[in-house]
């Protein structure tokens, strides 16, 4: 992240700022693959409403190579846990800075269902990471339903992502914005049902922590010890 926006006015920050990131982003046993680390940081940054340090953050990662479509799926999948109202402002300030780096918009569409497949393929995602429990889980009132249409169908259906990578998304979106501990640990579960085990994801806890402080990155860890905890009793 490009901290020069600090160094006239307040120079020992931004020096503090930019050499804390570096020292992260080196930890040795703490590092993930760049993509994820992107992924993670701008997850992490929505869930925390960070819209200037996303910025800044964003038009760093694009200028390193990270992929716009990966930008774009990361910054809608966040309306579904974030809600509307506050994910507006990054689609906005996505559009913005893509724009002044020269990325033509829109991007290429990234559905793969229809309306009407979305309650199905959402079901099927929902089996997939958390397993046949959630098989007819839709049926059972509105908001499952809607759960699986709207946030599995419409979202983790679309291209540009792995299981792997949506579920790395969901679970940054929820560390950061705190008070969301049993998702959290429910999707600490999907994680490791799809590939993200424990020390990745306390590795992407570590990467994330510059940006959503020490409270927030230690219950995360926190919750990642319970699911270990409760796997290995199991």
């Amino acid at each position: 992240m490009d901290c020069s926006i600090f160094s006239g006015r307040d120079p020992e920050y931004a020096d503090i700022v930019s050499g804390f990131l570096d020292e992260v982003e080196n930890e040795e046993g703490q590092t993930i693959g760049i993509e994820e680390r992107g992924i993670a940081a701008l997850s992490a940054l929505i869930g925390c409403q960070g819209v200037s340090a996303f910025e800044a953050v964003l038009r760093s990662e694009l200028r390193g190579g990270l992929s716009p479509v990966v930008v774009r799926e990361t910054v809608y999948q966040s309306t579904a846990y974030v809600g509307i109202g506050r994910a507006m402002p990054f689609v906005e300030a996505m559009d913005r800075v893509m724009s002044e780096e020269g990325i033509s918009l829109p991007l290429p569409s990234g559905r793969t269902v229809s309306r009407d497949e979305r309650v199905s393929a959402g079901e099927g995602v929902q089996v997939s990471a958390f397993g046949e429990m959630m098989r007819g889980a839709w049926r059972t009132g509105h908001v499952n339903r809607w759960l699986a249409g709207n946030c599995f169908g419409d979202y983790y259906t679309r291209e540009g992502l792995t299981l792997a990578q949506r579920e790395l998304v969901t679970f940054c979106l929820l560390m950061a914005q705190g008070g969301c501990e049993p998702q959290l640990e429910a999707h600490t579960r999907g994680n490791m049902n799809v590939g993200n085990d424990a020390d990745f994801l306390r590795r992407v806890v570590s990467q994330c922590l510059p940006y959503i402080g020490y409270p927030r990155s230690l219950n995360a860890l926190a919750a990642i010890a319970r699911v270990e905890s409760a796997d290995n009793k199991g």
